[in-house]
C-alpha cells in the first residue's frame, strides 16, 4: 500500500512540475515571431494541435487543459496574430482572445483614379481589380454607403492611408474610404459658397487635384476654372481627355493627340463647355477646399513650367507666349521634372 500512494504521490509531483514547466518556460527565443492565423469557429482542439506543431507550445493536450481550468476555450477569435516564441500559454491565450489581428495598411494617394485603387488593392491581397471595379459601380451598394445613386464611387474613394487585417477586403475598406470622404465633406460644406451640388463639387475638386502638384497652386488652378465657368468658356482641361479615353478603353494613355483633343465623349472638356460628366480622380481635403474657395484672378489659362509649376495667363495672347517659352522652346524643358516638387515644396496649402 506503502509503495501505491509513493507511486501516486510521485506521479503527481510530476505532473504539477511537468504543467509548471509548461506554464513558465517558453519553448523559444522572445524575438523569434510567428504569424499564426486562426479560423472562424475552428474548435480549440484543432487550434492547441496547430500550435504545437509550428513549435509554439510543448504540449497540445496541456494547452487544453489550461484553457479549461481558465475558461478560454471559448474566448478565442478569428484572425491573424503574431506570436513570440518566447511566450507562455497563458500569454499566447491571451493574445488570442484579444480580437488584436496584425494590421497592415494602404495608402491611397491623393489624384489617383478607381482602376488605380483597383490595382493597388489587388497587390495588397484585398481582392481583385475586377471584383472591386463591380463593387464601386453597384448601385445598391453604391446607395448604401454614399447616400444617393451615383454611376461610380469615383470620387468618393477619400484618399488617405488605411488600416486593415487579413479578414478585410476590398468591399470594408471601401466602405471606411467613402465614410472618410463623407466626413470630410460635412466638416468643409460650410466653405461651399458657389453652391455647387456635392457631386459638381466633387468633378470641380477632382480635376483641380489632377492639374497640379503644387499645393500653393491648387487655388489659383481653381480660379481659372471659376473665371471659364462664368464666361460660359470650355474648360479644356487635358486630364478630362485622358479619363474620356480610360473610360472607354479602361487602359491609362499618357500623351494626348491632337485626335483625342477633337474626339467627343461625356469627359472631354475639350468638346463641350461645362463640367464633365463626373470625378476624374479621387481628391484630397486641400483640393475640396481649392474647388469652392478659388483664389480671386482674371486668369483663364495656365501652361506647365515643367517643373510642376505653373504660369498663369488672363488673355490669349499671353497664354500663347507662355506657350511658346515653356512648351516649344526645348531649351526651357530641358532637365526639368514635375517630381522636382517633392524635394522643394513647402509644406501646407
Amino acid at each position: 500500500m506503502k509503495y501505491i500512494v509513493l507511486l501516486f504521490i510521485t506521479g503527481c509531483v510530476f505532473v504539477l512540475v511537468s504543467f509548471g514547466h509548461f506554464l513558465l518556460v517558453p519553448p523559444g527565443l522572445v524575438n523569434d515571431a510567428v504569424l499564426f492565423d486562426v479560423k472562424k469557429g475552428e474548435p480549440f482542439g484543432a487550434i492547441s494541435s496547430r500550435l504545437e506543431k509550428t513549435g509554439l507550445i510543448s504540449s497540445a493536450l496541456l494547452l487544453k487543459i489550461l484553457g479549461r481550468i481558465t475558461d478560454q476555450t471559448k474566448k478565442i477569435q478569428a484572425g491573424e496574430y503574431q506570436i513570440n516564441r518566447g511566450m507562455t500559454p497563458v500569454q499566447i491565450l491571451e493574445v488570442l482572445s484579444s480580437g488584436k489581428s496584425v494590421a497592415y495598411s494602404v495608402t491611397i494617394p491623393e489624384g489617383i483614379n478607381m482602376y488605380t485603387i483597383g490595382e493597388i488593392f489587388e497587390a495588397k491581397g484585398l481582392g481583385s481589380k475586377k471584383s472591386f471595379l463591380t463593387l464601386v459601380h453597384n448601385q445598391k451598394f453604391i446607395r448604401d454607403t454614399l447616400g444617393e445613386a451615383q454611376p461610380s464611387l469615383e470620387g468618393y474613394l477619400f484618399p488617405e492611408t488605411y488600416s486593415y487585417t487579413k479578414s478585410d477586403n476590398h468591399e470594408s475598406l471601401v466602405r471606411l474610404m467613402v465614410a472618410r470622404f463623407l466626413k470630410t465633406y460635412e466638416e468643409l460644406k460650410k466653405y461651399n459658397r458657389a453652391q455647387f451640388s456635392r457631386h459638381e463639387w466633387v468633378i470641380l475638386a477632382s480635376i483641380v487635384e489632377k492639374e497640379t502638384g503644387y499645393k500653393k497652386e491648387r487655388k489659383y488652378i481653381s480660379s481659372v476654372f471659376h473665371n471659364r465657368l462664368k464666361k460660359n468658356m470650355r474648360l479644356q482641361t487635358d486630364p478630362t481627355v485622358l479619363y474620356g479615353i480610360l473610360d472607354k478603353t479602361k487602359k491609362e494613355k499618357k500623351n494626348i493627340t491632337k485626335k483625342d483633343l477633337l474626339r467627343k465623349n461625356k469627359y472631354n472638356t475639350y468638346t463641350f463647355k461645362g463640367l464633365p460628366y463626373g470625378p476624374i480622380s479621387n481628391p484630397g481635403k486641400e483640393a475640396l477646399l481649392a474647388a469652392v474657395l478659388p483664389a480671386r484672378t482674371n486668369y483663364l489659362y495656365f501652361v506647365s513650367r515643367n517643373d510642376g509649376t505653373s504660369y498663369f495667363s488672363s488673355n490669349l495672347r499671353q497664354h500663347n507666349r507662355a506657350v511658346r517659352e515653356f512648351q516649344m522652346n526645348r531649351a526651357a524643358r530641358k532637365g526639368k521634372s514635375w517630381r522636382d516638387l517633392r524635394n522643394n515644396q513647402p509644406e501646407g496649402n
